[in-house]
């Protein structure tokens, strides 16, 4: 572990993130995602993130590994059709991980969900946060609208639209 990276974890707290995403930027990724669900069955959930923990950075977690686990902890695996994606931003890094359930997983090329990523972490990189999201919300949208097509029996909003922040 480089003692950069330790650095740029210890000094990115919690608050940072909140003004990165004030209430208003919140808000506004919700209102995105609950549009966006209109249009498709799968389901999406944004988790938003600081810095790592210390035992975290020193067991040598990576951004992916975390958002696996964010994935099972906010139950985003739970949805009847197998079709929740999560999309992860961990700040300190400027990363970005997208990660699929089998539903919708097995159907769309990693490609696709990595592309997506970068163009995400591009705009972190310039400190667009919001805009950022927005294109994220929109690409899994898009996604998801092919692959997840939206039924007359639609079932009810089964992950929550607010972003979570993920508090050290």
């Amino acid at each position: 572990m480089k003692a950069r990276q330790w650095l740029r974890h210890a000094f990115y707290l919690t608050a940072r993130v909140h003004r990165a995403f004030p209430r208003s930027a919140m808000k506004a990724i919700a209102q995105a995602i609950h549009a966006a669900e209109s249009r498709h069955d799968g389901e999406i959930r944004v988790a938003l993130e600081g810095a790592l923990d210390w035992p975290e950075l020193w067991h040598g977690i990576t951004p992916r590994a975390r958002a696996i686990e964010l994935f099972a902890r906010l139950h985003v695996w739970d949805t009847a059709e197998n079709n929740g994606v999560l999309i992860y931003l961990l700040l300190a890094e400027r990363a970005v991980e997208i990660i699929a359930d089998r539903g919708i997983a097995s159907r769309v090329d990693p490609a696709q969900w990595q592309a997506l990523c970068r163009s995400m972490e591009h705009g972190l990189r310039e400190g667009r946060h919001l805009d950022a999201v927005l294109v994220g919300v929109a690409g899994v949208s898009a996604l998801l609208g092919e692959h997840c097509a939206s039924s007359p029996t639609r079932r009810r909003n089964e992950l929550g639209d607010w972003p979570v922040v993920v508090k050290r």
